[in-house]
């Protein structure tokens, strides 16, 4: 492959990847209000499997 194809190849793809993870960005910012809640209701699983876990035994 002659280089400047290659070479205009590697920019087009490079655009194209940057696109990809504008809009993946984008739709990660469109739902951070539900991150509170996934990270509120995985913080109330694991205190109720605290909970719920038997302590051991101590022994002297």
């Amino acid at each position: 492959m002659h280089p400047d194809t290659h070479l205009a190849l590697h920019h087009a793809r490079a655009a194209d990847l940057r696109a990809e993870a504008d809009a993946y960005r984008l739709a990660a910012e469109a739902k951070r209000p539900y991150d509170i809640r996934n990270r509120l209701g995985w913080t109330l699983i694991e205190v109720g499997l605290r909970l719920t876990t038997p302590k051991p035994a101590l022994v002297h």
